[in-house]
């Protein structure tokens, strides 16, 4: 979420035409046609955030700045030229990096929420805890992990650490209740 993506096309020959078709997991699907006869793109149903590059030496590329989770879906490139038609087909996955807190709950007992991450985080406790963590699923394809620190014997420091596992990044943090 937030970077850029870039995605290219098979190309071989003069070509005459390229069209991007989106078919997103969720919402309506976008097309992009090129044609080089007129110079012009037509874009249906495509966000501003989506567009067509051309840079010399290079093969046309489709660029998504900014890339959000709605935009997490297939991508298939078609390109006419003198040599025939070339298709390239991306499948986009988007990852989200969850949000971390760690705080003391009512009974002091340290609490870590790894909030609204694709996919889901894992978390893990310092010291070893029995804790199971809680998923909530939203919406948008997130999960939100929530972990109550259990202590796994009576002989625990008053510090406790929340690592959180994630394709993103790892992270920790650290508290004392």
């Amino acid at each position: 979420v937030g970077d850029s993506s870039v995605l290219t096309c098979l190309i071989k020959g003069q070509i005459s035409m390229l069209t991007w078709t989106i078919t997103p997991k969720a919402g309506s699907s976008c097309t992009l046609v090129y044609r080089i006869d007129t110079n012009m793109t037509h874009r249906q149903n495509c966000s501003d955030n989506i567009n067509l590059t051309f840079r010399a030496g290079l093969a046309p590329a489709l660029e998504i700045q900014h890339v959000e989770i709605a935009q997490e879906g297939i991508y298939l490139c078609d390109v006419a030229s003198t040599d025939g038609n070339f298709y390239s087909m991306y499948n986009l996955t988007v990852l989200a990096p969850p949000r971390l807190s760690l705080y003391c709950d009512q009974q002091g007992s340290p609490v870590c929420e790894a909030a609204a991450g694709k996919p889901l985080a894992q978390l893990s406790w310092g010291p070893e805890s029995s804790s199971t963590a809680q998923e909530e699923h939203h919406d948008n394809g997130t999960v939100t992990v929530l972990s109550r620190f259990t202590a796994c014997s009576t002989n625990v420091t008053n510090v406790t650490t929340c690592m959180v596992s994630h394709p993103a990044g790892n992270w920790s943090q650290s508290i004392a209740c």
